[in-house]
């Protein structure tokens, strides 16, 4: 390998899903500023809006994920028309 063009400073890092609270570690190179305490180790965390425990392409289920409430404000907005 040539040397000087891999990054120096690989360590443990968990990855966590927010849409499911799972969580992983691998080595990583990401810049974190929050920790996490997993199985009684504490990593540096890096939250994630899906990985592959909640992508429908590896789960085989179709799930909404609605991070920037978009939903919610169509709803309110609409809610006057309700004919109900």
């Amino acid at each position: 390998m040539r040397k000087g063009i891999h990054p120096e400073n690989y360590r443990l890092v968990a990855f966590k899903d927010m849409s499911n609270d799972d969580v992983f570690i691998t080595k990583s190179t990401v810049e974190t500023k929050e920790t996490i305490t997993h199985e009684g180790v504490e990593y540096p965390v890096f939250k994630m809006e899906i990985s592959r425990t909640s992508h429908p392409f590896y789960t085989g289920k179709s799930k909404l994920i609605d991070t920037a409430g978009r939903i919610d404000k169509f709803k309110t907005k609409y809610a006057k028309f309700d004919k109900k």
